[in-house]
């Protein structure tokens, strides 16, 4: 204990003087709370972000529109690194792209060696069909066509 003048006249007091109290309940709360929170996320995530199809569909309607405003930098980007290699950016509408304007159909999801990949129907204004193979690399890009039928 220190000696000396106080501020008052009796000397300093502990702060806490109580017993204490066991917070067994709030910790259990507050974990408890944080694993429901992580689970919640987990199953709404696919909710808010929407389904592997409708990711491989937009990117493909993207794609396309990139495409149709000679936005050649878009369209390049968003084939996938093998792609990406294989072709120069001018090289894209001639390798991709139908008659145009060309709309976006079904798509299906297929798994082929334990990847999972997205396949979508692209709707030529001649008539014709093509279908895209789109790969998971940080999101969906599309990896190969070829005509339908």
């Amino acid at each position: 204990m220190s000696t000396g003048p106080y501020l008052y006249d009796e000397g300093p007091e502990a702060l806490h003087t109580g017993t204490p109290r066991p917070r067994r309940g709030l910790l259990t709360a507050i974990f408890l709370g944080a694993a429901i929170l992580a689970i919640l996320a987990v199953i709404l995530l696919p909710l808010v972000t929407g389904s592997a199809s409708a990711k491989a569909k937009e990117v493909t309607r993207v794609f396309l529109e990139a495409m149709a405003a000679n936005d050649l930098e878009t369209g390049y980007g968003l084939l996938c690194d093998s792609e990406q290699q294989r072709l120069k950016p001018g090289e894209v509408a001639g390798a991709y792209l139908g008659a145009t304007p060309g709309t976006v159909g079904k798509a299906a999801e297929l798994k082929r060696n334990g990847t999972t990949i997205e396949t979508v129907d692209v709707h030529w204004a001649d008539g014709s069909t093509s279908r895209y193979t789109l790969v998971n690399q940080g999101g969906p890009h599309i990896c190969s066509t070829r005509p339908i039928g």
